[in-house]
């Protein structure tokens, strides 16, 4: 009897080591998941706000709704402050922190309609912040002459992202995520 009660003994004191070894790597994974899965909800906040500031940009105010002020030059498209405010609302409505977008660095649409944009409309200026707002962007390059162009805004920003993993050389890594989009200009 005496003999099994001390092969018991050392197979416990295996099993504790075993955990002790395993918990942390245990620990990590799910920390790992958490912090991936928080980096994909805001990729997804800062998608929808890039889309919805797009939808802002492209399309015009409603005829019995006060003017935009100021509008986009020589329409009723809203201006560039509305389209900035749209993605901020996004952003804070999302519990992101605005101050966290950096200077945009993304890349701007190189086909414009018919006549390129006025100057200073599709670079980050002191109204739009770190947000690139153009409008009159060629949504289809010509494949086929007979298709019609269609024309529309494009909106970009960057986010950033800090990913904090302890104990994993990932940690306080930051991660500079793209959004941008797209809609097709309405009248």
């Amino acid at each position: 009897m005496k003999h099994l009660v001390q092969r018991l003994r050392t197979t416990e004191g295996a099993e504790i080591a075993e955990a002790a070894l395993v918990l942390p790597v245990v620990f990590l994974f799910l920390l790992g998941i958490i912090w991936f899965g928080r980096a994909f909800n805001i990729y997804a906040s800062i998608t929808q706000a890039a889309q919805q500031a797009a939808i802002v940009a492209a399309r015009p105010t409603c005829a019995s709704c006060s003017p935009p002020v100021p509008p986009w030059p020589g329409t009723n498209f809203p201006g560039d402050v509305a389209v900035r405010d749209t993605v901020l609302t996004f952003i804070q409505a999302s519990n992101l922190n605005p101050s966290l977008i950096p200077p945009n660095t993304n890349v701007k649409p190189s086909v414009f309609c018919d006549v390129p944009p006025p100057a200073g409309e599709c670079s980050p200026s002191a109204t739009t912040g770190n947000i690139t707002i153009c409008r009159q962007v060629l949504l289809n390059p010509p494949k086929e002459p007979t298709k019609p162009q269609i024309c529309g805004a494009f909106v970009s920003f960057q986010y950033n992202f800090s990913l904090n993993l302890p104990f994993s050389s990932l940690n306080m890594t930051q991660i500079k995520m793209s959004a941008q989009a797209q809609s097709r200009m309405e009248n």
